[in-house]
């Protein structure tokens, strides 16, 4: 693989020379380029880049030789950026784009190759997102698995931050290509994303047409280095007397990061969003976090609505991995904290907050030896598969089990020391671990005892209430940083293997 490779590395810089230094910048933008994935209909596919101001731009879409369509604009002078919107196309490929730049009796004209139609996802986040492919379980084999999956394209994006918002990303780790041995296992957290690959895999098993994967993501950061400033100020998060946590172990300024590996790309018509972060927030503005949350997702939503002249969908769909489990966490309820915020403290997904969203719970998914610390669990072929069946009933509008069962029901039964739960969808209790907690209150302190099982059946589990003498104020369940072994929590959907989320819940009259 080094020859195409070197080939690619010498070619590229001379192409780019020759257009540069005969013009004043006619250019793709940085993430235009061959083998990239376009986002097939309804929307439209979005093409910009920069030029001379006043210059007329051409571009023109070609499958084998043959003119496709074509579309005409001009170069903004005030920020020397062209941008026209490709007619929806039905998935498929592959295309030439060609940008032809007019300008008095001047022409310049760039193209690009092998480009496919398909569905674009842009996956982001901290470290268990960034994981590539050769930090994963059975990860020879994954990477061998690339000759049926050629149209499924991966890009990168390099670490970057910056203060302001970027047009265009100022760097690139992996252009568009197809996935290799080599570009899915580059290094440790270089490129390419297994939880992202993985992901795109699933759906193209399902879909079987082009995906499109971007993985722009940075370990050790918090969500504030995501944000931009608009949505930091609308969840009250303070600017001033910043604080380093011990749980944020890479860059935490506010929004760097969403200045220079998100926001270069909000003019990308997106099919949809996936995200996995939340550990470096365990300690650092956790009480804000079902806000800050709840509002990236919106920021963002309203940011590529509006950068592709509307072609992303308003409130495009966004997922997001439930954080795992952590031997090493400072206290017992910073993680299930975390975990409840993920969901606007709803404990489940799509709700009022946070519609069109989806949920992979991963507490069940530990990892006590992972080489690189039980933070970073090895199981990112679960959690991937977990995420491509709510994007399939999310985002596509399939009839598939998603997440899984909720108690949508309490009834306390004083007298007989018992509190019925009723499931909103059939349980599979797989063993009755202590798992289970209730808050007992005497004297206005209340305290969270063990509330173990007593009975269970279909949809209804029993819990047994009789080791609290004072009122019944709350249950909740896998309240712990470490709530159950690798795929052994107690409760399961029994035909589809999702494990019950955690919860909490307060008693009512």
């Amino acid at each position: 693989m080094a020859a195409p490779r070197f080939v690619f590395g010498l070619v590229l810089p001379l192409v780019l020379l020759a257009a540069t230094s005969a013009d004043v910048g006619f250019r793709f933008a940085s993430y235009i380029n061959n083998y990239m994935v376009l986002q097939k209909e309804p929307a439209g596919a979005v093409i910009w880049g920069y030029g001379t101001s006043g210059a007329t731009v051409t571009v023109t879409l070609y499958q084998d030789q043959e003119t496709i369509m074509e579309k005409v604009t001009s170069v903004k002078a005030h920020s020397n950026s062209w941008m026209v919107v490709l007619d929806p196309m039905k998935p498929g490929g592959p295309y030439e784009v060609m940008a032809q730049q007019t300008f008095g009796k001047t022409n310049f004209t760039l193209r690009v190759h092998d480009v496919l139609f398909g569905d674009v996802w842009l996956c982001s986040g901290q470290s268990n997102m960034q994981m590539t492919v050769s930090q994963i379980f059975n990860a020879t084999r994954e990477l061998a698995n690339t000759a049926a999956y050629q149209s499924v394209r991966i890009f990168s994006v390099s670490l970057i931050q910056a203060e302001q918002e970027l047009e265009d990303l100022a760097k690139v780790d992996l252009q568009w290509a197809k996935p290799t041995t080599e570009n899915l296992g580059h290094g440790i957290y270089e490129y390419m994303s297994a939880v992202c690959w993985l992901f795109g895999r699933n759906l193209y098993d399902t879909l079987q047409y082009p995906i499109g994967l971007i993985s722009s993501s940075w370990g050790g950061t918090p969500i504030e280095a995501w944000s931009s400033e608009r949505s930091l100020k609308a969840c009250g998060v303070p600017t001033q007397g910043f604080t380093q946590s011990n749980s944020v172990t890479g860059l935490s300024n506010h929004s760097v990061l969403w200045n220079a590996m998100i926001h270069p790309l909000h003019n990308m018509t997106l099919k949809g969003v996936i995200w996995y972060q939340g550990e470096s927030n365990m300690n650092f503005n956790r009480d804000l976090y079902n806000c800050t949350f709840p509002a990236l997702i919106e920021d963002w939503r309203q940011t590529f609505h509006h950068g592709s002249q509307g072609q992303t969908e308003r409130f495009f769909p966004f997922g997001f991995v439930q954080l795992s489990s952590y031997l090493s966490a400072p206290s017992d309820d910073t993680f299930p904290q975390i975990r409840w915020h993920q969901t606007a403290d709803f404990g489940y997904v799509p709700n009022l907050r946070m519609p069109n969203t989806f949920m992979a719970v991963a507490m069940d998914l530990c990892d006590r030896k992972s080489p690189f610390g039980s933070i970073h669990p090895r199981d990112k072929q679960t959690v991937a598969y977990r995420l491509h069946l709510g994007a399939r009933a999310v985002a596509y509008g399939e009839k598939v089990i998603f997440q899984g069962p909720l108690p949508e029901k309490m009834e306390l039964l004083a007298d007989k020391g018992l509190l019925n739960l009723t499931y909103s969808q059939e349980i599979q209790v797989q063993r009755q671990d202590k798992i289970f907690e209730i808050s007992c209150c005497s004297d206005h302190q209340c305290k969270w005892l063990p509330a173990p099982m007593d009975a269970f059946s279909a949809q209804t589990l029993t819990l047994s209430t009789g080791s609290c003498r004072g009122t019944l104020a709350a249950v909740r369940y896998a309240w712990a940083t470490w709530p159950c072994e690798y795929k052994q929590c107690p409760i399961y959907h029994p035909s589809s293997t999702l494990p019950a989320p955690p919860f909490i819940a307060f008693m009512t009259n």
